[in-house]
C-alpha cells in the first residue's frame, strides 16, 4: 500500500495538469510534430512479429557474409515460433556461445505479417508504428545494410525477382533506383497504415553499413581505386605485392560486419556517449539525402511516404551531419518525427543528456531510457531501490532540462529491442541493462513471468507510462541479446 500511496502522490505532483500540446496547423521547423505528442508507439522486429508468407522465408545463402567469412551452419534451417528461446536449434554449433548461434537463428518474419495483423494493433489501440531495419541485409536485426534503398528481399515476396532487379541498377545514380516487390509491398503497407489515421517510422543506421553493401563492396574489389574509398574509416589498403592481405579498417565498436562511414570536419573532440562537431563524407551524405527522400516521398508524394525516422547510435555521429540531415528531412516533410537512439555516456552507469539533440535542431525525441531507469527502480523489486521522493526528483530533473514542446514528444520506454524485456526485468534485481541473461547471471530468471508479476507491470509500470507525459513505447519481437517469448 506504500508504493501505491507513492504512486498516487507522485501522479498529482507529476501527472495532473499536464495536456498534449495544441494542434497546429503547420509544425515549426524546430519543435516537433504535433502528432508525436498522441502517439501510441507499437515497436516491430519485422523478423520475428508473424510470418505471412512462407514462401519468403530466408534460405542459408543469404544470412552468409562472405567477406568476414561467415555461412549457415550445417544442417541451418529456419526455427520454430513456438519453440523455447533458450533451447538450441538443431543445426546449433557447440564450438560457440548461444549468443553466437543466436546470430544465425531466422524466423520467417516479414511485411505480410504486419499487414495481418493490423487489425490487432489497431484494437490494441496502437497509432503509431516503429519499425526497426528493413533495409536489405544478411543479419536478423538488419543495421548491417546490403542495401538503403531497398527493402530486405526476404520481407517481400518474391527474393529472386528483387536481386535480379537491384542487380540491373547502378546504386550510386538515384535515376537508375527501381521499386522491388518488397519495396512496393512496404508502400502498400504505409498506405494501408495511413488509411487507419496512423502513422509509421523506420529504424536506419547512418554510422556504418554492412559488408554487403554495394560501395562497400566496391571498395573490397577496387581497394584503393575505388571511388567510394573515403566514404568509410579505412585504415590500411592491401599490398598486391605481398602475400598477406594487410586491408584493415574501422567497423562500429570494433565490429568488422560494420564498417563505419568515415567522419570528416570535427572541430570537438568525438568520444562516444557525447555530442561532437563534426560531419561524414560528403559522398555518403548526399547518398543517405537521395535515401531519405525516396523513403520520405516515394516518387515525390509525401502522403505516400513513411511520417519519420528512429536514428541508431545517434552519438557516434557529429552535430553538423544532423543539423544538415534534420534540415533536408523537414524541408520533405514539415511533420516528420525524428526520434534519436541517445543512451549510455558509460555503460552501466552514465545515461546520455538529451539536451543537445532536442533543442530544435536535431531530433524531436529521445528513446527516453533516461525515464524508464529510475521508474523501474522504483517500481520493480530491485537491488537498487528508490523511494517516491527520489523517483520524483529524478524525473522532475529529466523533464525539466527539456523543452517543453518536446517532452511532450519523448518516447516513453521501457522494453526495447536492446533491452530485456519488461516483465524479465521486473523478475530480475541487478542493475539495470547490466547481466540481463542467464549466461551473465546464473541465477537470471527467464522462465514464464507469474500472474503477480503480470499484474503488477500492468497497474504500475504501463500506468506509469501511460499517465506520463511523452508518448508511450510498446515492443515485439526481439533482438539477440535478450529473450523472445
Amino acid at each position: 500500500m506504500k508504493k501505491l500511496s507513492a504512486v498516487f502522490f507522485i501522479g498529482l505532483l507529476l501527472f495532473g495538469g499536464f495536456t498534449s500540446c495544441k494542434t497546429k496547423e503547420t509544425t515549426p521547423g524546430n519543435e516537433p510534430p504535433a502528432w508525436a505528442s498522441e502517439a501510441i508507439w507499437y515497436q516491430i522486429f519485422v523478423e520475428r512479429f508473424y510470418n505471412g508468407d512462407t514462401t519468403n522465408d530466408p534460405v542459408a545463402a543469404s544470412i552468409a557474409i562472405p567477406a568476414i567469412g561467415v555461412k549457415a551452419p550445417e544442417g541451418w534451417q529456419t526455427t520454430s515460433w513456438t519453440g523455447d528461446w533458450y533451447a538450441k536449434d538443431a543445426w546449433y554449433d557447440s564450438t560457440k556461445r548461444f549468443n553466437n548461434n543466436l546470430q544465425y537463428r531466422r524466423y520467417g518474419g516479414d511485411l505480410q505479417g504486419i499487414l495481418d495483423k493490423l487489425d490487432y494493433l489497431q484494437d490494441l489501440g496502437v497509432n503509431a508504428l516503429y519499425l526497426n531495419p528493413i533495409n536489405d541485409a544478411p543479419s536478423y536485426h538488419k543495421y548491417d545494410a546490403s542495401s538503403y534503398h531497398h527493402v530486405d528481399v526476404h520481407f517481400g515476396p518474391d527474393p529472386e525477382g528483387d536481386r535480379k532487379i537491384m542487380a540491373a541498377e547502378n546504386p550510386a545514380d538515384p535515376a537508375t533506383w527501381q521499386w522491388t516487390a518488397a519495396d512496393k509491398l512496404f508502400l502498400k503497407l504505409i498506405d494501408a497504415v495511413h488509411q487507419r489515421g496512423m502513422k509509421v517510422i523506420l529504424d536506419f543506421s547512418w554510422n556504418h553499413t554492412g559488408t554487403r553493401f554495394w560501395a562497400w563492396q566496391d571498395v573490397l574489389e577496387k581497394q584503393e581505386n575505388s571511388v567510394y574509398k573515403d566514404w568509410y574509416a579505412i585504415n590500411r589498403f592491401d599490398d598486391k605485392s605481398t602475400p598477406e592481405n594487410e586491408f584493415s579498417y574501422e567497423g562500429w565498436l570494433n565490429i568488422s560486419s560494420l564498417p563505419e562511414i568515415k567522419k570528416v570536419n570535427l572541430t570537438t573532440e568525438r568520444r562516444i556517449g557525447l555530442p561532437y562537431e563534426g560531419d561524414i563524407n560528403p559522398g555518403a551524405k548526399a547518398h543517405i539525402f537521395e535515401v531519405t527522400k525516396r523513403w520520405l516521398a516515394p516518387d515525390g508524394e509525401v502522403k505516400n511516404g513513411i511520417d519519420g525516422f528512429r536514428l541508431d547510435v545517434a552519438d557516434h555521429i557529429g552535430m553538423v551531419f544532423w543539423r544538415d540531415w534534420r534540415k533536408q528531412v523537414r524541408s520533405i516533410n514539415p511533420d516528420a518525427y525524428l526520434v534519436g537512439e541517445v543512451w549510455w555516456e558509460q555503460w552501466p552507469d552514465i545515461l546520455m543528456d538529451p539536451v543537445p539533440y532536442t533543442s530544435g535542431d536535431v531530433f524531436d525525441a529521445v528513446m527516453f531510457y533516461q525515464a524508464y531507469r529510475p521508474a523501474r527502480y522504483f517500481f520493480a523489486q530491485t537491488n537498487f531501490a528508490i523511494d517516491a521522493r527520489q523517483l520524483k526528483d529524478s524525473l522532475t530533473f529529466q523533464w525539466d532540462r527539456l523543452l517543453k514542446p518536446n517532452r511532450y514528444a519523448m518516447m516513453n520506454v521501457s522494453s526495447t529491442h536492446d533491452a530485456p524485456r519488461l516483465l524479465s526485468d521486473f523478475a530480475n534485481p541487478n542493475k539495470y541493462k547490466f547481466k540481463a541473461n542467464p549466461y551473465e547471471d546464473s541465477g537470471y530468471i527467464s522462465r514464464k513471468p507469474s500472474k503477480e508479476g503480470v499484474s503488477k507491470v500492468a497497474s504500475l509500470s504501463y500506468s506509469f507510462i501511460y499517465k506520463y507525459r511523452g508518448s508511450p513505447n510498446l515492443e515485439r519481437g526481439r533482438n539477440g541479446n535478450v529473450g523472445r517469448r
